[in-house]
């Protein structure tokens, strides 16, 4: 059935480079979809696009923070294939640090990568689907979109402002067919985890291949409804 739903879908899977989204792609790409991929390490972007199957005409080096680059990707895209039927956005940087022992500079790469990478992917791929009344987006703003912690306030300052700029534009397209779902994962053993200074069981965290798993079950959304937000936490994630 999920080949079915998928076949022929033109998905855009930005951030494919993560674990998150390797598995994604892996996913959506043996569902038959016509499958472009982005990534800033361009090494891993050729391996996942070699091993996927992924003409290297669909794998493209991006920094989502680059105004121009995103336009430009969007214009190269629309014009080879049309409008997107999915976009799923994995891109994204974090680390947790209290308030003092946070810098300004690292506060606002946050900003730039997690919330206005999220803004020009969407202000460049969503006006087509707009028009066509038709569409998907994902994004992961995890659950520190939601809800407080402790030392994530830059963080959190990222997600929550994706999150708010997602729930607007959701009232832009209410005329329209056009899906945005956002994706909150707890904890996801990831390379995230590396920058972090917190002692925490990572054997209990979400395993980022299931992560990738809940990205490819969100892109065969009934067409009579939508997946407005899905929640998925591990059942113990507390420091140790």
């Amino acid at each position: 059935m999920a080949v079915e739903i998928l076949a022929n879908k033109k998905v855009l899977i930005v951030g494919a480079t993560g674990g998150i989204g390797s598995e994604a792609t892996r996913l959506i790409k043996n569902g038959q979809a016509n499958v472009f991929i982005t990534g800033r390490n361009e090494k891993k972007l050729k391996e996942i696009a070699h091993a996927n199957e992924i003409p290297d005409s669909q794998a493209f080096i991006l920094d989502v923070t680059d105004a121009r680059a995103v336009e430009a990707l969007a214009a190269k895209i629309h014009e080879k294939i049309g409008q997107l039927d999915i976009l799923i956005n994995a891109a994204g940087i974090g680390y947790l640090n209290p308030l003092e022992k946070t810098d300004a500079e690292d506060f606002m790469e946050l900003i730039d990568v997690n919330l206005k990478g999220a803004f020009l992917l969407m202000r460049h791929f969503l006006p087509p689907m707009k028009e066509a009344k038709k569409g998907l987006v994902i994004n992961i703003p995890g659950v520190l979109g939601k809800a407080p912690m402790a030392g994530a306030a830059a963080y959190a300052a990222s997600k929550y402002g994706l999150n708010g700029m997602v729930k607007s534009i959701r009232e832009e397209l209410k005329r329209t067919e056009v899906r945005i779902t956002n994706l909150y994962l707890g904890g996801v053993d990831s390379s995230f985890w590396d920058r972090i200074d917190m002692r925490v069981n990572r054997d209990k965290f979400i395993n980022a291949k299931e992560a990738g798993r809940a990205v490819w079950f969100l892109c065969q959304q009934p067409a009579s409804g939508v997946v407005s937000e899905m929640v998925i936490q591990p059942f113990n994630h507390q420091a140790i």
